[in-house]
């Protein structure tokens, strides 16, 4: 594509907003505060801080600037830089595939549970009866009916990946759904996603805000909370508490896909993406810390209910057992009971069936993805006043975060491929259509009762491997292949000055070195970690179990480590045969024109 009739952003403010509707996204609501409630509540913060000024920030930065200075796609700008480099972008391009195919059912997902959300009694609040109509069904009745809604209404899922059981048509429809609304979103590319990310990009902030403000006045949420803000300094001592920080703070910012090269590539050449670049990391660090004080609200009022149910099951008990006046007994005082009746009654309390009910029991179980955004806090929302009105403007609230996400992911693919002379012939709107098309029949699979369990895979494995490795090959050339003297130079033709020490000592020596720790135990975990497993739903004991990747299974789980990360060797190699091949032609030319 001619750089001279490049589309652009209309505004700086249309790019900023284009980078925190990409960056702040699923992550931030699920994957921050199970992370800090593995690892310490507050004391994950100070990791988390330091790996985004030492990781975070400067590969944001450099990215930016590779794709303001090239003004292409993935492909085309490293390819600028060399030749042999153009399979960094191709990998980059692989990765968002992967990305693209799984990620758009979970706003299928949301759609589902979006939709659900007008009735007059939620769906997951209640069991559903069994057929006779004399109870709850069994499977719901062992599991929690979130739970059960979950798989069963809304997965259907199978009992491994290996009974695969056909499409669902709920699913299908929800996640043609959402690829429809992907597609129109990205139909002109940054001349109608600049439109869209003014509402993306801010309507989740005042979600949130609402439910901070609801979520504060709770009935224990302030036990969530403190919760959250308590540290357990130990955690620092752990190595992969760091790790995970790390690695939170990279795949948070959305480095290595590509998105943010073709997102700058829209951008006038002096554009000062510095300052931006700070500004959206900090933005989306700052979300995340927003968004773990409105989950770990929800978290305490949802452990506080379940921990005072507990003690209710326990004073009804008592009081059944041993005939006592109705005021006897409180929830405050059940255990003040237990200790006197067994003074008194030793046979008969251990007769009983006394359950521990244990608050901090109850906010230390740690859930992660979908078990957070789907399970706990629909359960959370089924005990809320007015919970239909709640349960709306979260499942809205996660559509525009997925759908913000989605802008960058296509992006990532659609601005190499237009590059090309042969696909911005086609124009942007046919380009845009192919890729979602190809994307939606490829995802289908994930609609299948065994899909939650492919989804998990390409969750998993599809992109956290090929990221590591693209991202330092990233810094690495740009330190030492493009040369940072050559980089410095052409950051300060763009906005005015030089970069400062602080960001060529970070690309120079720090980046690449905390790259190749993560790159390494990345290596190191999967070796040791054995078969790999997964979380196979088991409608008998209304959970979920540990089960083992079948061989096939572990085949293609190596298939998507290696396929997005091959493309580096591969691509150079074949413009290493093909200069070779020519040259050889060249030399083996006869001349046959006189002197």
């Amino acid at each position: 594509m001619d750089k001279d009739n490049r589309p652009r952003w209309d505004n700086p403010m249309q790019f900023v907003l284009a980078c925190v509707s990409y960056a702040v996204g699923l992550g931030n609501v699920w994957r921050f505060p199970y992370l800090c409630q593995m690892h310490g509540g507050g004391g994950f913060l100070i990791p988390y801080f330091i790996m985004l000024l030492l990781e975070g920030i400067p590969l944001f930065y450099m990215e930016l600037a590779i794709g303001q200075k090239m003004r292409q796609g993935s492909i085309g700008a490293w390819t600028s830089i060399s030749p042999y480099l153009g399979g960094v972008g191709l990998a980059s391009v692989v990765a968002s595939l992967y990305l693209c195919l799984y990620y758009n059912i979970i706003n299928g997902w949301s759609f589902w549970y979006l939709f659900h959300s007008f009735q007059a009694v939620l769906p997951w609040a209640e069991c559903p009866l069994n057929a006779n109509r004399t109870g709850p069904l069994l499977e719901c009745e062992r599991a929690t009916p979130t739970q059960y809604f979950f798989y069963r209404e809304t997965l259907n899922i199978s009992p491994s990946i290996d009974e695969n059981g056909g499409i669902q048509t709920g699913q299908a429809l929800c996640f043609t759904l959402a690829w429809a609304l992907t597609f129109l979103f990205v139909i002109r590319g940054v001349k109608s996603a600049g439109k869209v990310v003014y509402f993306t990009a801010t309507f989740p902030y005042v979600v949130l805000l609402i439910y901070l403000i609801r979520g504060i006045t709770l009935h224990g949420a302030i036990n969530g909370i403190k919760y959250m803000f308590t540290p357990k300094m130990e955690e620092l001592a752990k190595p992969t508490t760091w790790i995970n920080a790390a690695t939170q703070i990279f795949y948070s910012l959305g480095l290595g896909f590509g998105s943010l090269i073709a997102f700058a590539s829209y951008n006038p050449y002096n554009n000062n993406f510095e300052r931006q670049a700070i500004a959206v990391s900090f933005i989306n660090c700052g979300t995340s810390i927003f968004a773990s004080i409105v989950t770990f609200a929800v978290y305490g009022f949802k452990g506080t209910v379940n921990y005072e149910s507990c003690l209710e099951r326990m004073r009804m008990l008592l009081l059944n057992t041993f005939e006592l006046a109705e005021d006897s007994i409180t929830i405050d005082n059940v255990y003040e009971w237990i200790g006197r009746l067994n003074a008194t009654y030793p046979h008969q309390i251990a007769g009983l069936a006394l359950e521990t009910c244990d608050l901090n029991k109850e906010l230390d179980t740690a859930v992660e993805g979908a078990g957070l955004a789907f399970i706990v806090y629909s359960e959370a929302i089924k005990n809320m006043p007015v919970s239909q009105l709640w349960s709306v403007l979260y499942f809205f609230m996660l559509l525009l975060l997925g759908v913000g996400s989605m802008l960058g992911n296509v992006t990532a693919i659609t601005t190499p491929l237009q590059d090309f002379k042969i696909f911005s012939n086609l124009g942007s709107e046919l380009v845009n259509g192919l890729v979602c098309i190809f994307c939606l029949l490829l995802g289908l699979g994930f609609t299948t009762r065994s899909g939650n369990y492919w989804f998990t895979m390409f969750n998993d494995y599809g992109t956290g491997f090929s990221l590591l490795f693209i991202v330092l090959i990233e810094v690495i050339t740009v330190s030492y292949i493009y040369g940072i003297s050559r980089f410095e130079k052409d950051i300060e033709d763009m906005i005015g000055h030089r970069p400062n020490w602080y960001w060529k000592i970070m690309w120079a020596a720090v980046c690449p070195v905390l790259l190749v720790a993560l790159f390494i135990s990345y290596i190191v975990n999967y070796i040791s970690g054995g078969v790999p497993t997964y979380q196979a739903w088991d409608k008998e004991l209304g959970k979920s179990v540990m089960t083992e990747y079948p061989v096939y299974g572990q085949v293609f789980i190596g298939m998507l480590m290696a396929s997005s990360v091959g493309c580096v060797p591969v691509t150079a190699l074949y413009v290493y045969f093909r200069k070779r091949k020519r040259s050889n032609g060249q030399q083996g030319t006869v001349n046959t024109i006189p002197a």
